[in-house]
């Protein structure tokens, strides 16, 4: 049990929710989570969901850190929060570090770029009802839903007109696939919200930011992760979170071809899917983008945002012709 009064240093590397560490005299290390500064869009930063969620899901999957306390009186702090345990690992951002091989060991980012696939497919063969989650969120009619709150984001946050954000938007409301059977999702899977083995880069120890999970299609998690999955060749935006063209990194069609063996699910529509991702990524990047310009944040990283978030539409247009 935590003892007297904390050291408290913030996680760098987040542009969403803010995550602390607390480092007790004891010895007890606790992390804290909170809601970003400033207004936030309606649904997202959601402690409540996300402290439900951890306080269940380790009991099944022991890649999410449990959860052990939660304030929803903002007096304290200024917005909720909960406390979690601490989970240790390394979180692989943009180039792959030094300790595995600095991006030249072809071995190593072979190893990264199917961890991330794998766990994937372990979340989603995790039973809700098994950890007390079978009623969390509402799987029916979950990717109509996503797609109209996404596009309403995107109406709310944009600044100027862009045809090809308003083109590939409205194709992916009038072609929405038919989901398959519900599962656990996390809504935001990336390599850079996982942690890794400090000796192995194919060893998952930790996945992180689950404020956004619910149960629904479990195929919207995989075009989340293939929104940032770049192929050689591929126009980059501001945010690139896995070096997906290292050597030895699986391209996107193989990344795929791994998800559909190791979860046995019918991968047909899957191209909406990686549109979709890369389109809501995009909307990501405007939401970000535009709290910077409307003077809301005064954080330097986000004035790239805009420019990235223009790239992204171009490639989610890309990816649909394809």
């Amino acid at each position: 049990m935590p003892e007297g009064t904390p050291r408290v240093r913030q996680f760098a590397g987040g542009k969403a929710n803010l995550t602390y560490l607390l480092e007790f005299p004891n010895g007890t290390d606790l992390v804290l989570r909170r809601p970003p500064l400033g207004p936030v869009a309606a649904g997202a930063h959601d402690m409540t969901r996300e402290y439900r969620v951890l306080s269940r899901l380790w009991r099944s999957f022991d890649k999410a850190p449990r959860a052990l306390a939660f304030c929803d009186d903002p007096s304290l702090i200024g917005a909720p929060f909960f406390l979690m345990e601490r989970k240790r690992g390394v979180v692989v951002r943009e180039v792959v570090p030094d300790r595995f091989g600095g991006g030249a060991d072809a071995e190593a980012n072979r190893k990264l770029s199917e961890v991330v696939v794998d766990t994937l497919v372990e979340l989603h063969s995790v039973d809700p009802g098994g950890c007390d989650l079978g009623d969390l969120g509402h799987p029916v009619g979950f990717l109509e839903r996503q797609v109209e709150g996404w596009w309403g984001r995107w109406e709310r946050a944009r600044h100027e007109d862009n045809p090809v954000a308003e083109e590939v938007g409205a194709w992916l409301r009038s072609h929405v696939p038919r989901s398959g059977p519900p599962t656990l999702i996390h809504n935001d899977w990336r390599l850079d919200n996982m942690a890794v083995s400090e000796t192995d880069p194919g060893v998952c120890v930790a996945v992180y930011d689950w404020d956004m999970a619910t149960r629904g299609d479990p195929l919207a998690d995989l075009g989340t992760l293939m929104a940032s999955w770049y192929d050689d060749g591929e126009e980059k935006s501001a945010l690139v979170p896995m070096p997906t063209t290292a050597p030895g990194w699986l391209d996107r069609e193989s990344a795929l071809g791994r998800y559909g063996r190791g979860s046995g699910r019918d991968l047909a529509d899957v191209r909406w899917y990686v549109v979709f991702g890369t389109w809501k990524l995009a909307v990501v990047l405007q939401q970000i983008y535009i709290r910077w310009l409307r003077g809301q944040t005064s954080d330097p990283r986000f004035e790239p945002l805009g420019e990235g978030a223009r790239a992204l539409f171009r490639l989610s247009d890309t990816r649909r012709a394809k």
